[in-house]
């Protein structure tokens, strides 16, 4: 079996391909190294699977490379590669959005639409699609109403997959990740700095003054949900991919200061455009029809996260 994995120089991609091909696949992983941060992380991401014999990787971006080409005999694709983050997707960087998270996914459906072989089609969405609503905990049929220009991206690649879906039959199922944590996790996401920063002694800015919940989901969890959504018979659906439960922010913080020995400094702020104030997944849906069920809690997948950083921060 063939997989293609976008995005595979990332912090889910990357353990998404390792998973690959422990199972079995013969896995080809895309990555344009865009400039979200630094092309060395991303490379030191693909070191252990650049050693496998069943991995290869092509380096470029899916608005300019032969994707038709690298598709054609795919028997599984799964779409991680976009442009992530809520903060930065205002203003004229709205374009790096439009063209990673839009342009690129019709490009990718405009090569899989005549692709006999294909068994599914994994597309990597988002709860930030969902908004700031007060249905909580959010189901799959909840209104969609981004308050960021990159949940509005996301929510536009997902409409495109209806539509390929609709017209061309390409199969696809839709995950909504919940905030993934655990090693290899981006730089700019929020366990990756708390953690540095309470080992090094800095401030740590906590956005609305703290009183923020989040449901975290450890990547292991992800990789799990995208593979029973690849192996399952459901296509053309739409699933929550989380922890299932969510926790205060600053509870979070106690966590990290037990497991650094060190105490946090604390900068309390108001909240931050595009920011929405809870997430919190149901994901009955998800544990019904692909058999998903989260493993790794909270306080263990923490645990890892900061062994893992210790042991970067050292290198």
């Amino acid at each position: 079996m063939k997989a293609v994995v976008t995005g595979a120089a990332g912090f889910i991609g990357s353990h998404l391909s390792e998973r690959l091909i422990k199972e079995g696949f013969k896995v080809v992983g895309v990555d344009c190294f865009n400039g979200n941060y630094a092309r060395e992380i991303k490379i030191n991401n693909l070191r252990d699977l650049l050693k496998e014999k069943n991995f290869g990787f092509i380096e470029g971006n899916l608005n300019s490379i032969d994707l038709k080409e690298i598709l054609k005999d795919a028997d599984y694709v799964f779409h991680l590669a976009a442009q992530p983050g809520v903060r930065s997707s205002w203003g004229r960087d709205f374009k790096i959005y439009t063209d990673n998270n839009i342009i690129a996914v019709a490009n990718l459906l405009e090569s899989l639409k005549e692709n006999k072989i294909l068994k599914k089609l994994v597309f990597a969405s988002s709860s930030s699609i969902y908004g700031d609503t007060k249905e909580l905990p959010v189901k799959e049929n909840t209104e969609a109403n981004p308050v960021s220009p990159y949940g509005v991206t996301k929510l536009a690649g997902e409409k495109l997959l209806f539509s390929y879906g609709s017209n061309f039959k390409v199969p696809y199922v839709i995950l909504r990740f919940f905030t993934v944590f655990g090693p290899r996790q981006r730089p700019d996401m929020g366990f990756n700095i708390f953690i540095k920063k309470i080992l090094n002694g800095e401030t740590l800015p906590i956005y609305a003054g703290g009183k923020s919940t989040r449901d975290f989901t450890y990547v292991s969890d992800i990789v799990d949900g995208c593979l029973l959504a690849a192996k399952s018979k459901v296509k053309y659906e739409t699933f929550n991919i989380g922890g299932g439960h969510r926790v205060n922010l600053l509870d979070v913080i106690s966590k990290l200061e037990t497991l650094t020995g060190k105490k946090a400094k604390m900068d309390l702020i108001r909240a931050q455009n595009g920011d929405v104030s809870h997430t919190w997944s149901d994901i009955s849906k998800a544990k019904k029809l692909l058999g998903y069920k989260p493993k790794v809690t909270l306080d263990s997948g923490l645990k890892k996260e900061v062994e893992w950083l210790k042991l970067e921060e050292n290198k």
